[in-house]
């Protein structure tokens, strides 16, 4: 490893492989040159700038068909620079100081990672000398354009990478100072407020307030009186709260509630006006209660942003999750960053109050079984790494399992029968056909930030694996917990999962993780929604926490089961009981037996409908990396008029839903495997006809044949791919909804019996199958 290059961006920190080349010879700094940026300082997350960077050339200067690069980070959503309009966003010059001709271009992904974003600047014509300067500047003004749009994440250290290549060998080698700025967030637009969502009566608990800019970053300058409304009897609540400039996040401690029931809190500013709600709280005698997790993310050290430190404390004292994990590409861990992970995982670690689970990504290709969550009990395990791809030091290389298979089979030689595993989707989506082991992998990931991939489940269901579902993040952006996608191609906010366990403790959650013994939701202030479901038998029923088929597992006899359970039922009949409590209007809960959607559920009647068209387009092209489906489209009212549109999922603020008159709307918008949309709401009720125009769903139809029962107009490809229209109620009043259902079972084979949720604010949530087999 290059000695300079360990030292650079945030001091001498041994773990992090800082080489972004091939290094044959280590250069002197005064033979590489030196950089420096104006104007330097912070900056506001996603606004527009203008930079001037300066390279001045070493020793060597730079040969003729010699390159500078300028690099970023993957993760960061900044705009692009481009050379062809002066009057727009992101215009960018380079100059020599000599006259040396240069070649300039953008690519995405011309360095090795996590430094691909890349600049690159090629000396053709000439040469520089030492002194002689190539000067960069980003976003210019100086004909219109606004500047450069900044990435819309916060990084105390965002760098402008500089890589040098003097001798024109085609060996970049990194400055050992970099320039840099500090990206900061911006003034509150929204705010958050959360509670728990389940404990027993006499426990004492937070509320936790903070404000967000404008791209779901928490502010710090949040100043002010805010008034506290409850529903319910919250014991100890007062009736303001303060925030101050220079806090990330308030919270009023020793809350509780004393008798059974449901709780929330209503937050005011000054003016009266409502800023937050809370999500509901129950409170009831219950064995098990809930904690909320991201146990799936990234920083710096691999392809993310910010430090793993800063990591886990955006998770615990910014996202208010009750437990975080690192899962880092394990062909980017270091041994030296492994042991400094398990430090810190171990520092931040408090049962009771925050759980820190150790693990990493180990992160195959797809054909080699693809991307796969690994979990530990404790500290000081062995990371068996699919690769050694960006490690120099091959020491360890003797432990790498290069599929998915080879990895479960070193955990069953070794003994390792306390690991917990996750299938996932991201860059590399993992292939349960290819490799799976129900001894070690128990649930597979739905959604994180990059989409919605419910196939996943299904392909589980298919192979006739009995496994749980779960949501986490996969965030690059150092935001674990309270992930937003920003202006990137990540197309969602990143999930949460709710476990339902006794404690909160690494024990109890793995415990929980082996039963299956939770539920996904796709996150944001909508998220953390209250789900219960339980089957009811009418025989008795054979109950397994471990998959009889593949482990010896002894039975528990019951009437009932919880999801996650597994149950051998000779005979008779199951009812479904289901009660979702959210502080979001509930649109529907779709009820599934495996592949088939037995029933839609609704919280209202067909005679409650009004004049409010949902249109929801979803679907992912793919599987792979690039699933973006353009939703890009318009629509027209023809006999009728439009009052007002709310737009849903409309995450990333360069794509809107214009209203461009009273009988057309606009927009730009795209899905990777989530869904987005709008409500329309009408003049009149059923009157005229409603256009709407895609690039893959082009249809036309009369308002009044929209009704209570989806119109689906399907254009799938690898995967689902579709636009739907559904008529709503005028006002939905239904944030809390409680039904039960027979469930017709299968004679042979496995039942897998689970719900999906959707609200109204476009949050979804997926429980654990309850798998019932004859």
């Amino acid at each position: 490893m290059n000695e300079q290059a360990a030292t650079a961006g945030h001091g001498n920190r041994p773990w992090e492989d800082m080489n972004s080349g091939v290094i044959l010879a280590p250069i002197a700094e005064s033979d590489l040159g030196h950089a420096a940026i104006t104007p330097s300082g912070s900056f506001e997350a996603g606004s527009y700038a203008s930079f001037t960077l300066v390279y001045t050339a070493g020793t060597f200067g730079i040969d003729d068909s010699g390159s500078l690069r300028v690099c970023f980070r993957f993760a960061s959503d900044q705009g692009n620079p481009q050379f062809d309009d002066p009057k727009g966003a992101n215009y960018c010059t380079v100059e020599a100081s000599n006259g040396a001709v240069l070649q300039v271009r953008w690519d995405p992904k011309a360095n090795v990672r996590p430094w691909d974003r890349t600049l690159w600047i090629k000396v053709v014509k000439g040469f520089l000398e030492e002194g002689d300067t190539i000067t960069i500047r980003f976003g210019v003004t100086d004909h219109g354009g606004p500047g450069m749009r900044l990435q819309t994440f916060c990084e105390t250290s965002f760098e402008f990478r500089v890589l040098v290549d003097p001798i024109a060998t085609f060996n970049f080698q990194t400055l050992p100072v970099q320039p840099e700025i500090a990206i900061v967030p911006g003034k509150p637009e929204s705010y958050s407020a959360a509670l728990p969502t389940l404990r027993r009566p006499g426990e004492r608990f937070e509320l936790k307030l903070k404000g967000n800019d404008r791209w779901g970053n928490p502010s710090d300058r949040c100043s002010g009186t805010f008034h506290l409304e409850a529903e319910g009897d919250i014991e100890g609540l007062p009736a303001t709260v303060e925030m101050a400039e220079g806090s990330f996040s308030t919270k009023v401690s020793g809350l509780r509630v004393r008798s059974p029931g449901r709780v929330s809190v209503t937050v005011k500013n000054a003016l009266g006006q409502i800023v937050a709600k809370t999500n509901p709280l129950i409170v009831e005698q219950t064995d098990l209660v809930h904690y909320w997790a991201d146990l799936h993310g990234q920083s710096e050290e691999t392809i993310g942003t910010g430090s793993a430190r800063d990591y886990f404390a955006f998770a615990r004292d910014k996202a208010w999750v009750d437990a975080c994990g690192h899962q880092g590409n394990d062909f980017q861990i270091t041994d030296e960053f492994w042991a400094e992970l398990n430090r810190i995982t171990a520092e931040f670690d408090e049962p009771g109050r925050f759980v820190a689970m150790p693990g990493y990504e180990w992160s195959g290709n797809t054909a080699l079984g693809g991307d796969r969550n690994v979990f530990f009990p404790n500290e000081g395990r062995t990371i068996r790494r699919s690769s050694h791809a960006l490690i120099e030091d091959r020491s360890t290389a003797h432990t790498d399992c290069t599929t998915a298979g080879k990895l479960f089979e070193a955990f069953a030689e070794h003994g390792e029968h306390d690991v917990v595993c996750y299938a996932h989707c991201g860059g590399r989506y993992a292939d349960i056909a290819v490799a799976h082991d129900g001894r070690f992998e128990k649930s597979v990931e739905v959604h994180s930030s990059w989409g919605t991939f419910e196939w996943l489940l299904e392909d589980a269901f298919r192979l006739g694996y009995r496994v749980g579902v779960v949501c986490n993040s996969d965030g690059h952006k150092g935001r674990p917990g309270a992930s937003y996608p920003g202006a990137g191609k990540f197309g969602a906010i990143g999930g949460l999962t709710c476990f339902s366990t006794a404690e909160l403790s690494r024990a109890a959650l793995l415990d929980c993780m082996r039963k299956r013994r939770h539920y996904g939701t796709t996150g944001g202030d909508g998220g953390r929604m209250v789900i219960r479901l339980k089957g009811w038998f009418e025989g008795e029923g054979a109950v397994y926490h471990d998959d009889p088929k593949i482990m010896d597992s002894a039975p528990s006899l019951a009437h009932e089961a919880l999801m996650g359970d597994i149950v051998h039922l000779p005979k008779g009949g199951m009812e479904l009981s289901v009660s979702v409590d959210t502080n979001s209007p509930i649109i529907r809960v779709d009820i599934f037996n495996g592949l088939e959607l037995v029933e839609t559920v609704r919280p209202y009647l067909e005679s409650d409908l009004g004049s409010r068209i949902r249109v929801h387009w979803e679907g992912a092209e793919y599987r792979g990396r690039f699933r973006e489906v353009i939703w890009d489209g318009n629509a027209s009212v023809s006999g009728n008029a439009v009052e007002s549109v709310t737009p849903v999922n409309f995450f990333n603020r360069d794509k809107s839903f214009d209203r461009v008159s009273e009988s057309e709307l606009a927009w730009k918008a795209l899905t990777t495997g989530n869904f987005g949309g709008a409500d329309i709401r009408l003049r009149e009720r059923k009157a005229g006809s409603l256009r709407i125009d895609t690039p893959l769903v082009k249809t036309e139809m009369l308002v009044s044949g929209i009704g209570f029962e989806d119109r689906i107009f399907d254009a799938s490809g690898e995967l689902p791919r579709f636009l739907k229209l559904t008529r709503l109620p005028d006002v939905n009043p239904h944030t809390s909804f409680a039904f039960s259902r027979k469930i017709e079972l299968k004679p042979e084979g496995d039942n897998p019996i689970y719900i999906r949720v959707e609200q109204e604010d476009g949050t979804r949530a997926w429980t654990s199958p309850i798998y019932v087999y004859r």
